[in-house]
C-alpha cells in the first residue's frame, strides 16, 4: 500500500536545520505515525510523501513556507513589563499570549527597563528543514481515526 489520503503513515525521521545540525529524530525511539492528508504534519513532509510506499527512504528538503514559515517581523513586539503581572521575566521563556486571532505562544527575547520583547514566530520559522525519513508501515485509517483526524495507537494518539 502506497502513502495517499486517509492512509495511516508510521515513519522513523531525522530532521536537520539549513547548518545540518539535527533538530529532532525518532532513531532510538518509536516511529511517528500520522493521518495523511489530516493536516497532522507540515505540508511539504505531507506533499513529498504521497504515493511513496513501505520500505522507502527518502531524503527531502523543505522550504520555509511549506515547513513552519517565513519568519514575520509582525509577530515581534515590545509590551510593557506590567502585562507579565507578578511573573519573573527572562529572555527564553516562553508565554502565551491573547491576540485578536486566538492565543500564541511566544518566546522572550530580550529585556530592558520596562520593556520585555516577545517573539510569536514558531522557533523554526524562516528554516529550510532537511528530513531523511524511512517509511516503515502504510495502512487504511479507521473510521474512528478519520472520525477524530488523527493516528491511534503505537506513534499515534490514544484519545
Amino acid at each position: 500500500m502506497n502513502v495517499s489520503q486517509d492512509t495511516v503513515v508510521t515513519f522513523h525521521y531525522t530532521v536537520r536545520d539549513e547548518e545540518g545540525v539535527e533538530l529532532d529524530s525518532s532513531r532510538g525511539r518509536e516511529p511517528l505515525s500520522y493521518l495523511h492528508g489530516a493536516n497532522n504534519i507540515i505540508p511539504g513532509l505531507e506533499s513529498a510523501l504521497e504515493g511513496r510506499g513501505e520500505g522507502e527512504s527518502l531524503t527531502v528538503t523543505i522550504p520555509p513556507e511549506e515547513a513552519y514559515g517565513e519568519y514575520l517581523d509582525a509577530l515581534v513586539e515590545a509590551v510593557p513589563r506590567a502585562a507579565f503581572g507578578d511573573h519573573e521575566v527572562e529572555v527564553g521563556m516562553r508565554f502565551e499570549a491573547q491576540t485578536n486571532r486566538g492565543p500564541i505562544s511566544v518566546v522572550v527575547t530580550n529585556v530592558e527597563g520596562d520593556l520585555v520583547t516577545v517573539d510569536g514566530n514558531h522557533p523554526l520559522a524562516g528554516k529550510s528543514l532537511t528530513f531523511e525519513v524511512t517509511i516503515e508501515k502504510v495502512r487504511p485509517a479507521t473510521a474512528e481515526e478519520l472520525a477524530h483526524g488523527h493516528a491511534h495507537g503505537e506513534g499515534g494518539h490514544d484519545h
